[in-house]
């Protein structure tokens, strides 16, 4: 295919086509999830979305003839690049049918506008950052993904290599049986709770007010325990504010905690249950009916996802890790509903202490998620 022209996304409707066409390219019988159309297009607005606040972001589509073949986008990220000190643009949202041109058009429109930026790096697949969707599945086409996870066509990796992308990042996402934790593990979270002398504490259930107070904790850790590792980006207010809603309104309490010792804050840890398991049935849209399938399925959810867990650095290595994971284990265990299955994900390849920590657990490597780095060549000047 050889006619292929690159459109940038200007107008409500084609950002519509934009969020659509993966609805058109993926059959109902493959583990990609729709996502809810109306999140996509809050988040690709640039008059809605929190991200336009710091960055900017063009979309394309691509065509051959009259029919949409694929879509990409490019953008900036402020934020990263302020606080690694790198001069890294970014890609994402791709998708495409299985053709080499294709792919190549949609790279080359998303390169030169970052090249026109003045980026000297192109990394991705990003949504926008590694705060959302990250990563290209490479590794574990055989199920869905979990919550906030690609699932992607199993020839987007020839087409990103082929055209010159080279891995620059493995994020691995492992995956457990819920059931009794070793006496072992038991043993050593309790250990290090009455040596350290700290406390877990769960997220309030109604109160608010005191929800609110609790979740700033959490991303006082998250900011702490976070800031040094490959990739992070900061929340701005309004961010952490969306965040904050999207866990409240999501999150079981009695599954997400912090670790205190007087005032003092060590950690925090979230898990998530899997409402991919009930996206897949709403197939985008919440309403008319959506909604009723939400209210019933949600109470049949099966999986966790654990999204978030991290101790500040004074407190690493002394078990509040799992300390985390004991209680969490238990509390499934415990549970009026029944947990089948859990992801810890993702976990960066080069976080030894974490990759170990999973496997203690009885995790298993279930999904691989790459992310790609591509050299941009410095813009002539005329």
């Amino acid at each position: 295919m050889s006619d292929i022209k690159i459109v940038e996304v200007s107008t409500a409707k084609q950002r519509k086509q934009f969020i659509m066409f993966p609805f058109k390219l993926y059959d109902k019988k493959e583990y990609w999830v729709p996502p809810l159309i109306m999140d996509q297009k809050m988040m690709l607005n640039p008059a809605k979305s929190t991200y336009f606040e710091h960055s900017e972001a063009q979309l394309f589509l691509a065509y051959s003839g009259d029919k949409i073949v694929g879509r990409i986008s490019a953008h900036s990220n402020t934020l990263h690049n302020k606080t690694h000190n790198d001069n890294i643009g970014f890609f994402g949202f791709y998708e495409s049918i299985d053709d080499q041109n294709v792919a190549n058009a949609l790279f080359d429109a998303a390169c030169k506008w970052l090249q026109n930026k003045g980026f000297d790096t192109m990394r991705g697949p990003m949504n926008f950052s590694v705060n959302e969707e990250a990563g290209l599945l490479v590794d574990g086409f055989h199920s869905p993904s979990f919550l906030m996870n690609v699932w992607n066509k199993d020839y987007y990796q020839k087409l990103f290599e082929d055209w010159g992308l080279a891995k620059t990042m493995d994020l691995y996402a492992y995956r457990i049986k819920i059931e009794p934790l070793s006496d072992r593990v038991k043993k050593i979270a309790a250990q290090a709770q009455k040596r350290y002398g700290f406390e877990i504490k769960t997220l309030p259930m109604k109160d608010k007010k005191k929800q609110r107070e609790f979740l700033d904790k959490v991303f006082q850790v998250y900011r702490d325990a976070w800031s040094k590792n490959w990739g992070y980006v900061p929340m701005t207010p309004h961010e952490f504010q969306h965040t904050v809603d999207t866990l409240i309104t999501f999150a079981l309490p009695e599954f997400v905690y912090i670790a205190e010792k007087g005032d003092e804050v060590l950690g925090t840890f979230v898990c998530l249950p899997d409402y991919n398991e009930v996206l897949k049935k709403l197939n985008g849209r919440l309403f008319p009916f959506g909604i009723i399938k939400l209210l019933y399925w949600r109470n049949k959810i099966t999986g966790l996802r654990v999204p978030i867990m991290g101790v500040t650095e004074k407190y690493r290595s002394k078990g509040v890790d799992l300390s985390f994971y004991a209680k969490s284990f238990q509390t499934a265990m415990d549970h009026k509903r029944t947990w089948e299955t859990g992801e810890f994900s993702w976990i960066l390849e080069n976080n030894l202490m974490m990759n170990r920590m999973s496997e203690l657990l009885g995790g298993k490597i279930d999904k691989v998620y790459r992310v790609y780095d591509k050299p941009i060549e410095k813009k002539q000047e005329n």
